[in-house]
């Protein structure tokens, strides 16, 4: 139960008043008299239990000692790989400005504020000119660090985007995010949530190195609390660190808030304008049609071998300009997934004579030629496996990361044949350098694509986003012009990667087409009933081409496709020249 004070306070913060509206004089006033903390718990402010799913949390009322800024209120906490800190109120000093707040605490409290430690936080939070509120916390203890996390009440409850993707509206539901997770994870470290004011209320993680941003929203009766966690790299193991800094903005229109996140992106990762980038060659910023050919699936299943591409490629030079088309050839290495990490022509699709007949005349055709590679992927009961083990991805405890979670044989449950691996390990760095070499040294391919590029795991061997750009660009001092595409591609890596599978931040897509050229996912059904070839979806909605389209159009072949949907596929090849046209010829 909180006492009529705290809950005034709580209500205050939660009327959602814009940082640049706040006046110096009220915003003095709304501090406690001593310029001290409100004594808060994490249970203040939220449904409790919760009203919807609810996510895990302690199980008391853990303090959470508050400060006043700009019309919210923030608490702050130190986690350890043993213990979460928070801190003492008495040992806590404020100096306060117009524009800013800090805020140090020389003693730590742990066991729900029973307990004490040694330890230091500090916290300095200043208003920009643009009314932003922005900070950044450091702490220290004699223990490693494994994150800091900032408590922010009085944000507005409503609808949510996620790294400029579609609103979504959770309700009463706590929920957690984040950035650059694999599965459901953020592809940039930004929430908007649009308050019922029609105001836009963004928070924004400003990197510039890549390490985990999480984003929690537990719903009470006035608003959220929002939890910000900033993890330290876990290969480092800290006793001092310090967050980036997080921002809060405010403003009537999302377009707003995106546009100052997605500024401080491209400054901070260096992305330049796709049509000057020079990793990206001539013929990919004249791409109006990607073929994605699909050859062998998991369980030996052949859609398409090199033959059947060959005549699909030399059908398709009757209907569309080769020199603007890109092919995407999956499954040419043996059993989709299973052979990984060999990259060895697949015999059963026709083997190394086929393949290299099927190269060599699409490109003399004028196709560009992208092949696809398993960037962190590798059967850990493969040939090669020994030589490459000591880059299995470990997690920041020390455990491996669970690659069982596609059901490759039917059973209806997971698979765990395959293992993830850590490009910011040499060996593992290695091997995958040398085949996509050896591949790209054989066939002169154009193109080498990267799947799972995105995953970006905190654990103990190193940084898996500059293993990655480390292997791009030794490939690319070794043969300038071959370009890498990405999948699953996250804001940080745009500034070496200059194409990706899957289009970005749909809310706001000049951040990505301004940056990136894209292309449909290798999942992306074929026409007729929806095939989505070697890849483990199955079957999906099949979705014609249109002029206003954004990616470049990307057409499926699959077992049936070129005997039995030739008419659809030239529909869409129709729409593509046209839209191209519109463009100008450009991607």
């Amino acid at each position: 139960m909180i006492d009529v004070t705290r809950r005034t306070v709580l209500v205050g913060a939660a009327t959602g008043v814009a940082a640049a509206e706040i006046d110096p004089a009220s915003l003095a006033q709304a501090a406690p008299p001593s310029g001290g903390m409100e004594p808060l718990t994490s249970t203040d402010g939220v449904f409790t239990p919760a009203k919807g799913r609810g996510i895990q949390k302690f199980s008391f009322s853990n303090p959470e000692p508050s400060i006043h800024f700009a019309g919210l209120l923030f608490a702050f906490e130190v986690i350890s790989f043993e213990n979460n800190f928070g801190v003492d109120p008495v040992t806590v000093t404020i100096e306060r400005g117009v524009d800013r707040v800090r805020l140090t605490a020389t003693g730590l409290r742990w066991a729900g504020g029973h307990e004490k430690k040694a330890g230091r936080i500090s916290a300095e939070l200043r208003r920009s000119a643009a009314g932003a509120i922005e900070w950044a916390v450091q702490a220290a203890i004699d223990e490693p660090i494994k994150a800091i996390k900032t408590i922010v009440r009085g944000l507005p409850r409503g609808r949510i985007s996620l790294a400029a993707e579609g609103w979504r509206d959770f309700g009463d539901d706590e929920q957690v995010f984040e950035y650059p997770a694999l599965n459901g994870g953020m592809a940039t470290p930004l929430a908007v949530i649009e308050g019922q004011d029609k105001r836009f209320w963004g928070i924004s993680a400003l990197q510039s190195e890549v390490r985990p941003a999480r984003f929690a929203f537990l719903p009470g009766p006035d608003g959220y609390k929002t939890e910000l966690v900033y993890e330290a790299g876990a290969w480092e193991r800290p006793q001092a660190a310090k967050t980036c800094d997080w921002r809060i903005l405010a403003a009537p229109d999302f377009a707003s808030v995106a546009k100052t996140h997605f500024d401080w992106v491209a400054k901070s990762w260096r992305l330049p304008d796709f049509q000057q980038r020079a990793d990206a060659p001539d013929w990919m910023k004249k791409i109006a049609l990607v073929l994605s050919l699909h050859g062998q699936h998991w369980t030996g299943y052949i859609h398409n071998d090199f033959d059947r591409q060959l005549e699909i490629l030399r059908w398709a030079a009757k209907q569309i300009e080769p020199r603007n088309v890109m092919v995407f050839l999956n499954g040419w290495d043996a059993r989709y997934y299973w052979d990984y990490p060999r990259f060895e022509v697949g015999a059963r699709t026709g083997g190394e004579a086929a393949f290299a007949l099927l190269v060599r005349k699409a490109k003399a055709l004028g196709y560009r030629i992208a092949i696809m590679f398993g960037s962190n992927v590798a059967r850990r009961n493969g040939p090669d496996f020994p030589k490459i083990a000591d880059a299995r991805l470990r997690d920041d405890y020390g455990d491996f990361f669970p690659a069982n979670y596609v059901d490759w044989n039917g059973d209806r449950k997971g698979d765990g044949f395959m293992v993830f691996m850590n490009l910011a390990v040499a060996s593992w760095r290695n091997h995958l350098r040398d085949r996509i070499a050896g591949i790209i040294g054989r066939y002169a391919i154009d193109a080498y694509f990267l799947d799972i590029c995105g995953l970006w795991e905190n654990n103990l061997d190193g940084d898996m986003l500059v293993g990655t750009r480390q292997l791009v660009e030794e490939l690319a001092q070794r043969f300038p012009g071959v370009a890498p595409i990405a999948e699953m591609q996250y804001d940080a890596q745009m500034g070496f990667i200059p194409m990706s599978h899957v289009p970005r931040y749909s809310l706001y897509p000049q951040a990505n087409f301004g940056v990136v050229a894209s292309f449909n996912h290798l999942s992306f059904p074929a026409p007729g009933r929806g095939s989505t070839g070697i890849h483990e979806y199955g079957f999906g909605r099949y979705q014609p081409v249109t002029l206003d389209q954004p990616q470049i159009p990307t057409i499926t072949f699959v077992d049936d496709t070129f005997t039995t949907q030739r008419e659809a596929v030239m529909s869409d090849i129709a729409i593509a020249k046209r839209r191209f046209a519109a463009r100008g010829g450009r991607t």
